[in-house]
């Protein structure tokens, strides 16, 4: 015979509030039969006591799984009658901490389920429950982290700010990240410097504030912050400094393309001469973009592409330390095929020291 206040106790310690009359098991199916206490209850409305029972409803909700069993709880709740004229006729009876309104699942099940969920997400957390013996779909996996408050997070002293695109080209937004952290702080609409400044006003820790070069995220922060400090990030210094080599190199590629060898001429370096040279003499003539490229057969894109394209360009192919040996490593490598190239770096070394 199960001893249902011990069972209580050490199993269903989460029902306490309720009064457990019953606990049956069906296989795989653990049901426990429970009611409300008999007490004075006080309306959600106007929080007057009232102990009149209009009339009585079954709640059936899900409660976590005991021996990889589902649990199954049939409660019988109380409607009650308001004392107050005027305030709502009857109200059902809560039990704060175990039933929540309109909820099919007990608070200790559904703050299982948001744990896993949050970490998770929809097919992952769905699949992880099942296993757990929790069976919800995908679906109500979404529902359920979409219904979860936000946890709170302390102001970062050290904020990140950087822009990223819904809709390249179209829709953009503003990420905020706890640079000390590495965690996701905020995330505002837009990239507007006003939505920058509010958010910042609203979040006075902030000392240090790590942002791209656009100078709206800049106005933002004196405006809101003055005394912080403004500082650029790693990726962003590097991304630039790279921008700004690329753009000076192929501003005097012309140079020092004359200084090396000459590049090798293949087809496709002979395909693409001559084409530039096709469009260039339409272009010349007056021929419309959308002409030239009907004429020629080739796509708009290509000939926008060698409108702007330089037919000079920079050499693949630069002189190195292996050039003098190149003859020298190509027979060895047709008398030997699996020679290793140690033993090749040994005999230019070689050729390379003068005999003493």
């Amino acid at each position: 015979m199960i001893d249902v206040d011990e069972l209580v106790r050490i199993v269903f310690s989460g029902l306490s509030p309720l009064v457990i009359e019953r606990v049956a098991e069906q296989g795989e199916l653990i049901l426990i039969q429970a009611r409300t206490p008999l007490g004075i209850v006080a309306c959600p409305g106007c929080g007057a006591p009232s102990q009149r029972v209009h009339g009585y409803h079954e709640r059936v909700v899900a409660d976590v799984p005991v021996d990889a069993r589902r649990v199954v709880l049939r409660v019988r709740v109380r409607r009650l009658v308001c004392p107050t004229r005027g305030c709502r006729q009857t109200c059902r009876e809560q039990v704060p901490g175990v039933l929540e309104r309109c909820q099919r699942r007990t608070s200790r099940l559904a703050g299982q389920i948001g744990a896993v969920v949050r970490e998770l997400a929809g097919r992952a957390g769905a699949r992880l429950l099942s296993a757990l013996t929790v069976l919800i779909s995908r679906h109500t996996a979404l529902r359920i982290l979409l219904g979860l408050p936000p946890s709170p997070r302390p102001t970062p002293r050290v904020l990140g700010v950087d822009d990223f695109a819904l809709r390249r080209s179209r829709q953009y937004a503003t990420v905020l990240i706890d640079a000390e952290t590495h965690e996701r702080v905020d995330v505002l609409p837009g990239r507007r410097a006003d939505t920058l400044e509010a958010w910042l006003r609203g979040h006075r820790g902030v000392k240090i504030v790590c942002r791209d070069s656009p100078a709206t995220y800049a106005e933002a922060i004196r405006r809101a912050l003055p005394d912080a400090v403004q500082v650029a990030d790693r990726w962003h210094l590097w991304h630039n400094l790279a921008e700004a080599v690329v753009k000076e190199v192929a501003a005097h590629s012309v140079c020092w393309a004359k200084a090396g060898p000459p590049p090798r001429d293949g087809p496709q370096a002979a395909t693409t001469r001559e084409r530039w040279q096709q469009i260039h003499a339409l272009l010349d003539e007056g021929v419309g973009l959308l002409e030239c490229a009907r004429r020629l057969n080739l796509s708009l894109n290509t000939v926008k592409r060698h409108r702007t394209r330089r037919l000079v360009r920079a050499p693949k192919y630069r002189l190195t330390l292996v050039d003098p040996y190149r003859e020298h490593l190509r027979r060895r490598r047709e008398q030997n095929p699996a020679i290793p190239v140690l033993h090749l770096f040994h005999e230019i070394k070689t050729r390379a020291t003068p005999a003493a």
